[in-house]
Order: C-alpha cells, then structure tokens, then sequence
C-alpha cells in the first residue's frame, strides 16, 4: 500500500518529468495507492491564495483519482492523535499529517520531500 505525497499526485497527474521513474513504475505497479484527503485540502488552499496554478478543479483530481484507482484516505481520529507523538522535523502541517496517516495505515509514502523522508516512515522515490 502506498500514498501520494501531494507534489507527487499533482505531478502523476500531469505526467510530469518531475516524477522519478521509480515513483512512476511504483504508482502503475502497486495494487493499492492512496491520496489523503489533506492532499486535496492542500490543493484547494494553495490554488486560493495564488500559491498553485492548476488546470483542474479539485472535483476533477477526485475524479482523476478515481480513474486511476487512486482511492482517497480520509482523517480520522487515530491520525490526529499520532500527531502529538510526532518529531518535529517537519512545519508543513499537511506533511505531517499525511506522515501520520501512512504510520497508522501502515502505508509507504511516494515523495521526494527529504524532510518526510527523516521520519521513521518508509519512503520511494
């Protein structure tokens, strides 16, 4: 199982040349891949105040996703309290949040962010 860091979804999205191979291959290989609802969250605040162009809205990455198979893990209470036990490497509260999820879920996350990767979590890129 794995889930999306949300530059990672984005760039899957856009077929990018952004995204490694091996997060590519590992996306179009894997039987279950994951984006948090806070990816979503995340896109909808930065497009609103100017911090992210996109080409779709955010009901149309839902889609996208559910096209793909990429199935949307929502919040849940055991995510949030893993936050209090959580180091704090890393200020990006989506970040955080989604590092919590993937503990809890027992998921690997597909990101190139070098912070996440410092966390007791099990990365690709």
């Amino acid at each position: 199982m794995y889930i999306l860091d949300t530059h990672t979804l984005l760039w899957y999205l856009r077929d990018s040349d952004e995204l490694s191979s091996t997060a590519k291959k590992t996306i179009n290989e894997a039987e279950y891949i994951y984006i948090s609802i806070a990816s979503l969250w995340e896109i909808a605040i930065k497009h609103s105040i100017g911090k992210l162009d996109l080409e779709f809205t955010v009901s149309q990455i839902e889609e996208l996703c559910i096209q793909k198979d990429i199935s949307i893990l929502p919040i849940k209470a055991r995510h949030l309290d893993e936050l209090n036990n959580l180091p704090k490497i890393h200020n990006d509260p989506f970040d955080r949040l989604i590092i919590c999820q993937a503990l809890n879920e027992n998921t690997t996350i597909i990101t190139r962010d070098g912070k996440i990767q410092k966390y007791p979590v099990n990365t690709v890129w």
